[in-house]
């Protein structure tokens, strides 16, 4: 029986990776491999399938996903990005090297707006690079600063990969959120400190715009209501994640249309046709690994996983540096969507057996797969970069590497100090 089972999972997992060095579409290797095992078995009825889909769909508070992902686009282009620019130049930009630091904090405003990597380094990048450049900055260093400080942007909440997390591990998204909140700012404080470094050993000087705190903090004010009525909202119980992405939705809509006045209905059906798109990726992807995730609990591969590890007797500091190193090497080809998706039901009872909350193990989980964004091959921050940046693949990714450094370190901090995840929850 358990060899049966460990054939199945070898001609799983392989026909994956095969589909997927392949360049086959996550969802499709997600949802082919799954079908060939299924068809290979020849014990599980096919109109499950459908079923089995549509079932992983049916949740209210996977609903949250494709309001968050319509609220950051909002915010992209709703005049957002440059008052939160403004802003933390006011608070950052005197010091030397000052853009550098404005560039992650704006990056840290933004990611409790938008939820997203790839949004965060686009509507920053857009402003920061070029202002960098003609600051005398060097363009890879600009680039490299603006994909790493939009990884903050699936850890700070609102996070759709903690969204997914939650939905996937039967955890509240509502105590994930208040989890990510110190995590998000140490590593954008770890961030810093690697452009301090660089800035100083480069020579950079301080930026010339020197804006009053109190005059760019009025103008970006209805800015940075939006994260605290999302998440006072939620912490304060007045309404669930769910219902607080509609609500920012809204928000994001009025602030950005009568109010600053940069959305009208062409950028409107941009957006909306961009939010469909990339929501309609999401679920596909949901909706497959569904599959996937069912042939893995058949198998009782989870199990077996914890027991193996278990039985090698191995201590719970080198199995949580394990499962680190595995969700760096995952984060480097698989999109993050689909690895909380496919690893969580993996992992999550390893985590549990030696004494880690769920909670917690889900900000370890989002933020490796965050360094995942801006590493090759598939990063996707990295790309962004290339194009907001209009700089070349190859020394981008030569620039961002003491930003990978130390937000591993910064990793493995969280990791072994679970009070800075479950400050605000203990």
């Amino acid at each position: 029986m358990e060899r049966g089972r460990n054939r199945i999972a070898a001609l799983l997992f392989g026909l994956f990776l095969i589909l997927i060095l392949i360049n086959v579409p996550i969802a499709i290797a997600l949802a082919l491999s799954s079908i060939i095992v299924i068809a290979i078995i020849g014990e599980i009825p096919l109109i499950m399938l459908p079923q089995k889909m549509f079932a992983a769909l049916d949740s209210f508070p996977l609903m949250a996903a494709p309001f968050f992902i319509l609220a950051g686009k909002l915010m992209e282009v709703g005049g957002i990005s440059e008052r939160l620019v403004n802003f933390a130049n006011s608070l950052v930009g005197q010091f030397k090297g000052g853009l550098a630091y404005v560039s992650i904090v704006a990056c840290m405003f933004f990611a409790a707006i938008s939820g997203s990597g790839s949004a965060t380094t686009a509507a920053i990048g857009g402003i920061m690079i070029p202002a960098m450049v003609k600051a005398g900055y060097d363009r890879n260093f600009a680039t490299a600063i603006q994909a790493a400080g939009g990884t903050t942007g699936i850890i700070i909440p609102p996070s759709v990969p903690l969204v997914l997390y939650g939905v996937s591990a039967g955890v509240s998204i509502s105590s994930l959120f208040i989890a990510g909140i110190l995590p998000g700012i140490l590593i954008g404080l770890s961030l810093m400190l690697v452009a301090f470094i660089i800035s100083k050993k480069e020579g950079y000087r301080a930026g010339e715009e020197r804006t009053k705190v109190w005059e760019s903090f009025k103008r970006a004010t209805l800015a940075l209501l939006m994260p605290v009525i999302i998440l006072g909202g939620i912490y304060s119980g007045l309404f669930t994640p769910t219902e607080a992405s509609v609500v920012a939705v809204v928000y994001g809509f009025i602030v950005g249309t009568f109010v600053y006045k940069q959305i009208n209905l062409k950028t409107l059906k941009t957006m909306l046709v961009d939010s469909v798109v990339t929501t309609s990726v999401i679920l596909f992807i949901i909706a497959a690994a569904s599959m996937f995730g069912m042939l893995l609990t058949r198998e009782q591969i989870p199990q077996s996983f914890a027991s193996m590890l278990m039985d090698a007797n191995i201590t719970p500091f080198m199995t949580l540096l394990l499962i680190n190193l595995l969700l760096l090497v995952v984060g480097t080809f698989m999109e993050t969507i689909a690895a909380i998706i496919i690893l969580t039901p993996i992992l999550l009872p390893v985590a549990t057996q030696i004494g880690i909350d769920p909670i917690h193990f889900g900000i370890i989980m989002t933020a490796n797969l965050a360094i995942g964004l801006i590493t090759p091959p598939v990063g996707v921050s990295l790309f962004v970069g290339v194009r907001v940046g209009n700089t070349k693949f190859e020394p981008l990714v030569r620039a961002i590497i003491p930003f990978i450094l130390m937000m591993i370190v910064s990793i493995l901090i969280i990791t072994f100090v679970p009070q800075i995840s479950m400050f605000f929850l203990d």
